[in-house]
């Protein structure tokens, strides 16, 4: 794993991806400021500051990588996840990778393909966690309601180099082992953190919404809803 430290970048996935060629895979970027971070659907993610992690990790094709990339950014989330309960907190996970503390967003995570012609050349994974934050900073953030880890802990800083460090190993624990099995490693954990299952629940899928019963997260990591009979599988999509 090579780390690449930045002081200021328009944004770490955007550096990634321009970058591609010559970075390894597992490169891991880190930047003190994001300037144009995006998450998903291209929502603009707020820089609170340097306290806070903005990162992306490099990760180059493999024999069976295409088969579980979508299911990465989910990998991802449940990783934040278990970090975070090292940190003594019970998040949630809103599908497809939203983490979730006491109802409030912490993180964004965005992961984009770059291909050459048909030729799948490798893909980045971004994520933004907001670690140090004061309450008014993340008033900022209009879409929904955000959380920083410093306030849910009540702490005045949180040591950014030692949560990374935290959910790097964490990551690559176990990624391996995951492109082999797929999400089918991780989904007993992942439903166990998703609060929406088995309730009515509406997603925004681009312009249009669907809504129904949340029935269940299959193997692929897809939702399933079922409204009057009709069951509609989701590979994306925004619980409202």
């Amino acid at each position: 794993m090579n780390i690449i430290e930045l002081e200021e970048v328009d944004s770490t996935n955007l550096y990634a991806k321009e970058n591609l060629d010559r970075l390894e895979d597992k490169t891991v970027i880190i930047a003190k400021a994001q300037t144009c971070g995006r998450g998903r659907f291209d929502r603009k993610w707020i820089d609170l500051g340097e306290g806070n992690l903005f990162m992306t990790i490099v990760l180059k094709p493999s024999n069976s990588f295409e088969e579980v990339y979508s299911n990465l950014t989910q990998y991802l989330s449940v990783t934040l996840a278990l970090v975070l309960e090292e940190y003594g907190l019970s998040p949630k996970i809103k599908w497809p990778n939203d983490v979730m503390v006491n109802g409030g967003k912490i993180s964004g995570i965005l992961s984009e393909t770059v291909m050459q012609g048909s030729k799948f050349k490798g893909l980045v994974l971004g994520i933004g966690v907001n670690l140090n934050a004061d309450k008014k900073d993340l008033k900022q953030i209009k879409e929904r309601v955000a959380t920083a880890l410093n306030i849910e802990l009540e702490r005045e800083y949180i040591d950014k180099n030692l949560f990374t460090k935290k959910l790097l190993h964490e990551f690559f624990k176990n990624y391996e082992e995951f492109l082999k099995q797929g999400f089918v490693m991780i989904k007993k954990y992942y439903i166990e953190k998703c609060n929406f299952l088995g309730r009515e629940i509406s997603v925004q899928v681009f312009n249009k919404k669907k809504t129904g019963i949340a029935k269940e997260i299959n193997n692929f990591g897809e939702l399933i809803l079922e409204n009057k009979n009709e069951e509609f599988i989701l590979t994306m999509g925004d619980i409202l």
